[in-house]
């Protein structure tokens, strides 16, 4: 899902130059790609055939970056050139998706929410506290597909993160008002465009790349080469 490409539910492998190992996956996703949501279900399927670990490394990207303004805000009126035929679809390929994967979700699509300020703090619990991420990354997900809630709104961020255990209570303020902060997220963000990403989610292992919520079989395929 992304703001120049389709949302993909088939997906496709492809090129890309990713710092990746055989045993290692790196997943380019944003908070508001619901295919992004329903991509970790096929990852964890995957993870469950494996006899050897799989390590995983997540990279933010920013699908509203078309639509923020300079002040940061969201322009909901900028015309992106999805229509209403392209949107439908896009509902019913999360709808196939979420019932081949048994995933539970609130809704198929929320174009009103903003992902900046979830991957703000993300962020920083990722580079600060890096116990506690992986349950904040599941919680931002959860809060927003599962529970329905705009994790681009402080209070829910605040909400969200003080159930986490490991995560101090002034970590949403604190990562929001941090513009170091800000410019390395955008710089990450960059260094998954010039990686050659354009759309989320995309699954990069070693040379090679596969984008949309692909099944688990073929991320298998994907990171063993075959």
């Amino acid at each position: 899902m992304t703001d120049s490409q389709p949302e993909s539910s088939s997906g496709s492998t492809t090129d890309v130059a990713a710092d990746s190992s055989p045993d290692s996956i790196t997943v380019y996703s944003d908070y508001v790609c619901p295919f992004c949501y329903l991509g970790r279900a096929s990852l964890a399927l995957y993870r469950e055939t494996r006899t050897e670990p799989l390590a995983v490394d997540w990279h933010p990207f920013d699908l509203r970056a078309g639509k923020r303004g300079p002040d940061g805000e969201i322009d909901h009126d900028v015309d992106d050139g999805k229509g209403d035929d392209y949107y439908e679809q896009a509902r019913e390929n999360v709808e196939r998706l979420r019932e081949r994967y048994d995933v539970e979700m609130a809704q198929s699509l929320r174009r009103d929410v903003d992902s900046l300020p979830a991957q703000l703090v993300s962020l920083h619990v990722k580079r600060e506290r890096l116990e506690s991420w992986p349950a904040l990354d599941d919680a931002i997900f959860d809060a927003l597909w599962v529970a329905g809630r705009d994790i681009g709104d402080r209070e829910v961020l605040v909400d969200v993160a003080g159930d986490v255990a490991g995560v101090p209570d002034d970590v949403v303020d604190t990562a929001l008002n941090d513009a170091d902060l800000r410019a390395s997220l955008e710089e990450l963000f960059d260094a998954a465009r010039r990686q050659g990403i354009t759309g989320v989610p995309t699954f990069a292992s070693d040379d090679r790349a596969a984008r949309g919520a692909v099944p688990p079989e073929q991320l298998r395929r994907l990171v063993d080469g075959e």
